[in-house]
């Protein structure tokens, strides 16, 4: 997770949170959720997570490159949204996931 983290650093990813899954989904253990200022933003962010993912030796799935709006990367046990501003305040998978209580939102 922390190659993921960095990589969206790298680039400048805004408003990154990770969301602790466990005991939540069997989906995955992590869900990272980052902001793109532009869709050329969003798309070279999830570009360079999936290049971490592949780097850890794990093959990633991802929906929405084209687009550039909104792109989920599936890595397994962690899932990567990342959203242009107003498609992230829109959808608010923060809310979705009940994230607010203490200990279940950690801005990185």
């Amino acid at each position: 997770m922390r190659t993921i983290l960095t990589a969206l650093d790298d680039l400048k990813g805004e408003d990154v949170v990770s969301i602790d899954l466990h005991g939540k989904t069997t989906l995955a253990d992590v869900m990272i959720i980052a902001t793109g200022r532009s869709n050329v933003h969003v798309g070279a962010l999830a570009e360079r997570v999936i290049t971490a993912f592949k780097d850890a030796n794990v093959t990633p799935r991802a929906e929405g490159l084209q687009a550039g709006d909104w792109v989920l990367i599936d890595g397994g046990d962690v899932i990567v949204h990342i959203f242009r501003p107003e498609v992230r305040q829109f959808y608010n998978l923060e809310k979705m996931w009940g994230v607010g209580r203490p200990g279940e939102l950690r801005a990185v």
